[in-house]
Order: C-alpha cells, then sequence, then structure tokens
C-alpha cells in the first residue's frame, strides 16, 4: 500500500531546491570574495614595484644631492676655483705659459690640428 506523504517527505522535497539555491549563493559569494583577494595580491605587488623604484630613485637622488652639496663648499675656496679654472678652462696667471701636450692615444697630426687654432 502506499502510503501517504508524511510532513518529512514534504520536508525533503522542499529542502532540496532551498539547499541547492543557498549553495549557489555560497559559491557565487566565495567566488566574488577569492576574485576580490585576488585584485587585491595584485595591486599590492605593484604598489611593492612602484615602492622599491621610488626608493632606489631616492638613493640616487641623495647621492648627487651629498656630490652637489660637497662640490658647493669646495667652490667655497677660492684655491679650489683657481685650480679648476686652471685645470678645466685653461686659464693661466699673469706671465704664465700653457702647454697643449699630446695625449698617448694621440697621433702627430692631431697634435698639429690643435697648435695651428
Amino acid at each position: 500500500m502506499a502510503q501517504a506523504p508524511t510532513k518529512k517527505t514534504k520536508r525533503r522535497k522542499v529542502k532540496g531546491p532551498v539547499v541547492r539555491a543557498i549553495s549557489f549563493v555560497v559559491i557565487a559569494v566565495s567566488c566574488f570574495m577569492i576574485y576580490g583577494v585576488a585584485r587585491e595580491v595584485m595591486n599590492t605587488m605593484e604598489l611593492k614595484n612602484q615602492l622599491d623604484d621610488v626608493k632606489q630613485r631616492l638613493e640616487t637622488i641623495q647621492a648627487e644631492n651629498e656630490q652637489l652639496t660637497s662640490q658647493q663648499e669646495k667652490l667655497q675656496d677660492p684655491n679650489y676655483v683657481q685650480s679648476y679654472a686652471r685645470g678645466n678652462y685653461m686659464l693661466s696667471k699673469e706671465g704664465e705659459q700653457i702647454f697643449y701636450l699630446p695625449s698617448e692615444g694621440s697621433t702627430d697630426e692631431d697634435a698639429e690640428d690643435t697648435g695651428s687654432n
């Protein structure tokens, strides 16, 4: 004899679609959250790379700043300025003569070219 559906079997029939719907919603929310976390991880890695680049640039600028500060201090000394001008711009003291010496790699033609100018 066939049994009439009881409350338990009706609940089971109703539970099936509800459980599936809840499972689908949980899976969809989980996927959305995993996507968000992955996006944040990628963003963090990109920012870390940018930070490394900026730190390296800062070190370069600080080294350049130290060099320029040192040069500025040296340029305050009149003896250094005089020596620098004589060495780099071929300036001479009164009564002093400047001689151009050929470098080791130059030929005689190079020396004649500089002498004729």
